[in-house]
């Protein structure tokens, strides 16, 4: 019987074992940082770091915590990565799973409250400190018009759901990130400026937070940036994030200060 349209729920009846499950409490383990979001004329942008951290520790240097959650939606993750990663992969087969048994897909508010329930079921292993906070973006495609169709939505370990207007940010270096969204996007930015807006963005976080990893151009690791428009989902490929960065430190080297 295909029962519910909620994969979570079919999990938890036919292999319970295969949900996030919390590990031994005396572990320290691997937590990713900072993912920031912002809305464009054609749709939205989501962007991460590439660092995660173990203590005092870079545990990692090349995490990916931004993903396409379906054809027109975006997801990422800050906190404790193993758990994120589940979490991610968990939603991608939920979302899939509804299409399945319904014939349908979610409204992009739908989807946005699927996720908040998914986040509600790890409240327990949240209060234990393994917390996982997801950022979700998406283009909405029963929208009017393209320009108010990228929409970012933000949680709290509860699942509290929010709408955020023009862009949005998460993680241990999300206060520096956000300032400097708040000096820097605008509402008519192109892709390719809106690209840099966020790359920047988390430049400034990595250049106060030290859990937050900056591009290093030594390793040619860069951050994970992807878009959503009415065409589907996209990832900003190295090259092109190689150009923006390389772009960005030059003018840093002529203002220092900024």
């Amino acid at each position: 019987m295909p029962g519910s349209s909620s994969f979570t729920d079919f999990l938890a009846g036919a292999a319970p074992e295969l949900l996030p499950s919390a590990p031994p409490s005396n572990v320290t383990l691997p937590h990713a940082t900072t993912i920031v979001a912002a809305q464009y004329a054609d749709g939205v942008v989501m962007a991460g770091d590439r660092r995660a951290t173990m203590g005092n520790l870079i545990s990692q240097r090349d995490i990916e915590k931004v993903y396409p959650a379906d054809d027109h939606t975006l997801i990422a993750f800050a906190g404790v990565a193993g758990l994120g990663l589940e979490m991610v992969r968990l939603y991608q087969v939920e979302l899939e799973h509804y299409e399945k048994i319904e014939g349908t897909d979610l409204t992009l508010d739908g989807k946005a409250n699927r996720l908040a329930t998914m986040i509600r079921g790890n409240l327990a292993m949240a209060m234990q400190g393994l917390s996982v906070v997801p950022l979700f973006a998406g283009f909405d495609v029963t929208a009017a018009d393209a320009a108010s169709a990228g929409k970012i939505f933000s949680y709290d370990i509860t699942g509290s759901c929010s709408t955020e207007r023009y862009f949005h940010s998460v993680g241990s270096g999300s206060l520096f990130a956000r300032g400097s969204l708040k000096k820097r996007w605008r509402p008519d930015l192109t892709r390719d400026e809106v690209v840099r807006v966020a790359v920047e963005a988390l430049y400034d976080a990595a250049d106060d937070d030290s859990a937050t990893g900056g591009p290093d151009v030594t390793r040619g690791i860069y951050p994970v940036v992807m878009t959503a428009t009415a065409s589907g989902t996209e990832r900003i490929d190295d090259d092109a994030l190689g150009d923006v960065v390389r772009e960005l430190l030059v003018d840093r080297e002529a203002h220092p200060g900024a």
